[in-house]
């Protein structure tokens, strides 16, 4: 089982700074590109960022990047791979190594070599928020086929949807203890090394909304 731990604000604190940072230069590499947004998401937003006391794996950090054209002329392919090869040009000089691409996210990551570990993390989602043919507002991002080498835009699960809205209701009704308590029980017994934070936090909002009533209001 792991050992997973929240980690404080003030720990937290200098490296969202450094993020917010990187980010702002990444958005002054590709603006002749396309524009973005960001925002800090999942655990980052809500203070329940953990760490693994007992391994080698810090925390992380979670951020949506939304393209703020609306006819963006590039592929799902070209705004990845522009905004990964930018962040490769600013991440080095605050300690990160260069940007990893994986299904879902961009990760860039701060390593202990000496001692094998990674510090601290940051995965970027690159995301479209969208209102499809009924009405309903939805979201999907750029999902990378590493086998096929394919880059396309897919929705996401529905556990994603309305999360924000769902936590401040789990929050108003005095159930943000049991949030904390479970996010927590779901890190520790996750056995999936793929699976990222924000994946197991949208679990878990999801488990306490259908537990406690949220679908039945």
């Amino acid at each position: 089982m792991n050992n997973f731990q929240y980690v404080s604000r003030k720990q937290l604190s200098p490296v969202k700074k450094d993020l917010i940072q990187i980010i702002n230069a990444v958005q002054d590499q590709v603006r002749n590109d396309f524009t973005f947004r960001f925002y800090f998401v999942g655990s980052v937003k809500r203070n329940m960022v953990t760490y693994d006391v007992g391994t080698n794996i810090g925390y992380d950090f979670d951020v949506n990047i939304h393209v703020n054209d609306d006819e963006c002329k590039f592929s799902a392919k070209e705004i990845k791979t522009k905004i990964r090869l930018a962040l490769n040009m600013v991440v080095c000089s605050y300690g990160y190594d260069n940007a990893e691409d994986s299904t879902r996210v961009i990760t860039i990551k701060v390593k202990d070599r000496k001692n094998s570990k990674v510090l601290h993390s940051c995965d970027f989602a690159i995301v479209n928020n969208f209102v499809d043919d009924n009405g309903n507002e939805c979201q999907e991002y750029i999902h990378f086929n590493k086998k096929k080498n394919i880059y396309t835009w897919e929705e996401q699960p529905q556990g994603f949807y309305l999360l924000e809205e769902k936590a401040e209701w789990v929050k108003d009704y005095g159930y943000w203890k049991k949030v904390r308590d479970l996010y927590l029980y779901k890190k520790n017994h996750n056995n999936n090394p793929h699976k990222h934070s924000r994946s197991i936090y949208a679990e878990t909002i999801q488990e306490i909304c259908q537990k406690y009533g949220y679908y039945n209001s």
